[in-house]
């Protein structure tokens, strides 16, 4: 995909960032309520089902990632060496898995999308560390955001925050634009230079969703078409938010509950 222009990127109305404000909210609270079924023994296939009960039936939305190009499950599950995009299934998680819940919620025509990374009962210190650092790479990019900065601010706060601590930064995958459309333009990067790339103007709304390896960066594309691994076999951690450019800063619209209370 080439680079975007600004001419291509959605500033969205008071109206349509209401929409979303909204669509964020659902989304997390579909990654508030599956948190407690993370447990060992349990099936990356119940983990969908739940979460496409709770957005179908309960929230009465509408899970985006169902056959999104193809895709045949609403959410991704992405358990230790696995990337991003991992299908459910019948695997059932095991004491010292690490999963990332990867969840998009359409509402009213617009979309909400975040991942978390779940520990499955008592998990190594190395992965603990792993999820910790990615969440932290991922905030490092979040309070970059502002009108005037550029995307290049965000990948290098990201990049920096994870290698300096010895991780590596997937760069195949990235960040995205996202509103009517689940990805649209621009790409975020998750790696880059302060001072370059598109300007960030109030209106504009995009994920960040760094993807950090324990080992190096390669990672290979199973052939089931979606399933991304590290090719080392490294362990990988993800965590995102869809964010809102505002006219003083940033607003995260997809935190959890508790988060949400604490702001």
């Amino acid at each position: 995909m080439l680079m975007a222009r600004q001419s291509t990127v959605t500033i969205k109305s008071p109206e349509e960032q209401a929409i979303m404000r909204e669509a964020g909210r659902l989304t997390a609270d579909v990654l508030d309520m599956i948190a407690p079924f993370v447990v060992p023994g349990v099936s990356t296939d119940e983990l969908d089902r739940r979460c496409h009960d709770y957005i179908v039936n309960v929230q009465r939305a509408v899970p985006a990632p169902l056959n999104y190009k193809g895709f045949p499950k609403s959410i991704c599950t992405s358990v230790n060496h696995v990337v991003c995009h991992g299908i459910p299934g019948d695997k059932r998680l095991k004491a010292g898995d690490v999963v990332n819940v990867d969840v998009t919620v359409i509402h009213d025509g617009f979309h909400g999308d975040s991942s978390r990374m779940f520990m499955v009962g008592k998990c190594p210190v190395q992965a603990e560390r792993l999820s910790r650092i990615a969440h932290e790479a991922m905030w490092e990019g979040i309070r970059q955001v502002r009108p005037g900065a550029r995307l290049g601010d965000i990948g290098h706060a990201v990049q920096r925050h994870a290698e300096s601590h010895g991780y590596s930064i997937v760069r195949e995958y990235c960040g995205h634009g996202i509103g009517r459309v689940f990805h649209e333009d621009p790409q975020v990067l998750h790696y880059g230079e302060p001072g370059t790339g598109l300007e960030l103007l109030p209106g504009m709304t995009f994920t960040i969703e760094p993807m950090v390896n324990a080992g190096k960066r390669h990672v290979k594309l199973l052939p089931d078409g979606w399933t991304v691994v590290t090719k080392d076999h490294s362990l990988s951690a993800q965590w995102e938010h869809t964010v809102l450019v505002t006219a003083g800063g940033v607003e995260i619209l997809t935190l959890g509950a508790a988060d949400r209370a604490a702001t």
